[in-house]
């Protein structure tokens, strides 16, 4: 406990000096991390906060990759592209957070499920404030790990103030531990200012989990000393509140106990602070004398994404007539043959087969383990998909209908698409997402939502229009080491047919489909709108176009679209999707940029109505770009 505190008095030195720019201080709460951290094994994962410096030094992380990464340095954890403690470690085994708080509580989930998998009778610790458990993701996080039993033990720091805010502006239960009962989850209260009660009762806990593996919530009560962090102060905290606080300092009772007990004197006191200090002293000035970061444009870009070789596996097998529902169904279940311990997750998915029935039969064949039904909650589900990627296993998360993305947002856009660039770990996870019109079902179950995701850096977008290529496309989806959303679009699912082969097989993402050749002009889109375009060009058969299906948007084949253009010169780009910052814009913008001086007319978009989708057919045919487009498609060629 010392040493987190003597490092914290000397970052608030060099804060006040300018070395550093920001602290969040620990102190007057080391019990909780150093006794949580003493009494897991060294191979099991801890998911800190941010005043939970002592998590880092009791497992040993060398001092000055500390201080480096506090100072953006190459010797830190995330070579300058983070700060304080959003790192994670997997030589330490230790997950840091986001500033987002809650989506480290679903990832905790996810390790531990690997850990049940594996059966390796291992317990995931992952911590929160109490302000934390205000957050939806809190309450996914417990309802998960305990409808699947899973070994995590849930860390409540209950330090009185969510920055400013007092405990009773924030819950109305007595303790945070009271909540427990909720999940049917066994909860304790710990005094966590004393590190032998700490200690003891994680001990406890935790072997009871390896045994036996079921979550537990630990309330931890606790005080900050400091302000949330060092600019916000402490004014609006009652002084006689923090006087009362600092007479259960845990470092100095601890020390008093030790006393007391002639475990050690005031010699050894001194002699250990001046040995941590030395060693403090010693690391700062390697850091100090570390060069800062020289930027590279291409290490940036590099490092945005796991590298992925993509391995060709040619499809030489018999062909046989399916629907685009039949290839991603085949896609996944010769995947899950594939990999052995690939697990699929989503809402109704096992024994149900999910509502397009797209893994019917998979329960029979794969088994609950890893083909799991999940509770309704998106954000938890995809945070447990990241916690399966960081312990070594690839997972498939089934949307029930992309528009529900949303409520799983923030872990798709803020740790999925950003852990590899932050701390070089990947996120092996696709998400499939039913998507799409035309099909009456209305606001909620009929947007084509690309657009929020290929803005994303870190994330890669997938969009077949095709058997053959929704089939290839999502097995390499699934080999890819990197986060893919896999849109499937529903109107096309028992519609379009085609002969596909019957093996395994997997195609290139980044690589475009050109349906016709023609030299008048080209037609650029994916998804249905696809086939409305082969629709419209059937009534035109002396039309001379090249037809450009995209296939995946984020790798984009930018070469096909430039060298088609370059060609026909002229360009219009279909897309379901609302007009205004959809992808169509961006490819737009592309190619007047990249091709301008062999334009013969203005790039053209048509895209869907700027509302959201109607039901009524008569308002959504109109909301559909698929009239428009003939009408814009003739008036281009005529320009």
């Amino acid at each position: 406990m010392l040493k987190p505190r003597l490092i914290e008095e000397k970052m608030l030195v060099l804060l006040r000096q300018g070395k550093i720019s920001k602290w969040f201080s620990g102190i007057g709460q080391e019990a909780i991390a150093v006794g949580v951290t003493m009494a897991l094994k060294n191979d099991e994962y801890i998911l800190p906060m941010h005043r939970n410096l002592g998590v880092f030094t009791t497992r040993g992380i060398p001092l000055y990759r500390l201080f480096s990464q506090w100072q953006g340095k190459a010797s830190g954890f995330t070579n300058g592209r983070d700060r304080s403690f959003h790192f994670g470690t997997q030589q330490y085994n230790i997950v840091g957070m986001i500033s987002h708080l809650g989506p480290q509580l679903g990832v905790a989930d996810g390790i531990a499920l690997a850990s049940k998998l594996k059966q390796t009778d291992q317990v995931t610790a992952v911590f929160t404030g109490e302000g934390g458990t205000s957050e939806g993701d809190f309450h996914e996080a417990l309802n998960v790990a305990s409808v699947w039993q899973l070994p995590v033990i849930f860390c409540v720091e209950n330090n009185g103030y969510g920055l400013s805010t007092p405990t009773n502006e924030q819950y109305r239960c007595n303790n945070i531990a009271d909540r427990g009962a909720g999940y049917g989850m066994e909860s304790h209260i710990v005094d966590g200012n004393n590190i032998i009660e700490v200690y003891k009762t994680v001990k406890k806990v935790a072997d009871s989990i390896r045994k036996d593996p079921h979550p537990v919530l630990l309330e931890f009560k606790t005080f900050r000393m400091r302000g949330h962090e060092e600019a916000s102060g402490t004014k609006y905290v009652p002084a006689e509140l923090l006087e009362a606080w600092a007479k259960k300092d845990p470092v100095e009772n601890y020390l008093s106990f030790l006393r007391s007990e002639h475990i050690i004197d005031d010699a050894f006191d001194a002699k250990l602070k001046e040995d941590i200090n030395a060693e403090i002293n010693e690391h700062l000035e390697v850091v100090f004398n570390e060069e800062a970061i020289i930027s590279d444009e291409t290490n940036e870009l590099n490092d945005v994404f796991e590298p992925f070789v993509y391995q060709e596996v040619k499809n030489e097998s018999s062909l046989k007539e399916i629907r685009l529902v039949d290839a991603v169904s085949e896609a996944l279940k010769q995947s899950m043959e594939r990999y052995d311990d690939l697990v699929i997750m989503g809402q109704d998915i096992a024994a149900y087969g999910g509502v397009f029935k797209i893994t019917e039969g998979f329960v029979a064949q794969f088994g609950k383990e890893r083909v799991r039904n999940t509770p309704i909650c998106e954000s938890a589900i995809i945070e447990t998909a990241m916690g399966l990627s960081i312990a070594g296993i690839k997972s498939v998360v089934e949307l029930q209908f992309a528009d529900f993305i949303s409520s799983g947002f923030n872990p798709v856009v803020n740790y999925l698409a950003k852990s590899h660039y932050r701390w070089e770990q990947n996120a092996d996870v696709v998400l499939r997402m039913p998507c799409g019109g035309d099909v009456g079902a209305g606001p909620f179950h009929s947007q084509t939502n690309e657009a929020w995701f290929t803005k994303t850096p870190g994330l890669k977008v997938v969009y077949p229009a095709f058997p053959y290529d929704a089939k290839g496309l999502l097995a390499t989806a699934i080999n890819d080491p990197n986060p893919v959303l896999f849109f499937e679009h529903k109107a096309l699912y028992r519609s379009i047919r085609q002969e596909v082969p019957t093996d395994y097989y997997t195609l290139p993402f980044g690589k475009a489909s050109v349906l016709k050749e023609g030299n008048d002009i080209t037609v650029i889109s994916y998804g249905a709108a696809v086939h409305w375009a082969l629709e419209t060009l059937e009534k035109y058969p002396d039309m001379s176009v090249d037809m450009i299906d995209l296939r995946t948007l984020q790798p984009l084949d930018t070469e096909t679209i430039f060298n088609s253009v370059k060609r026909t010169g002229k360009a219009i780009i279909l897309q379901e999707d609302t007009l205004f910052g959809g992808v169509a814009s961006d490819i737009s913008a592309l190619i007047t940029e990249h091709c301008f001086e062999y334009l013969d007319a203005p790039v053209k978009r048509v895209a869907s109505l700027e509302t959201p989708v109607p039901f009524a057919k008569p308002l959504e045919s109109q909301f559909l770009p698929k009239d428009r487009f003939e009408t814009a498609l003739k008036a281009l060629l005529a320009y």
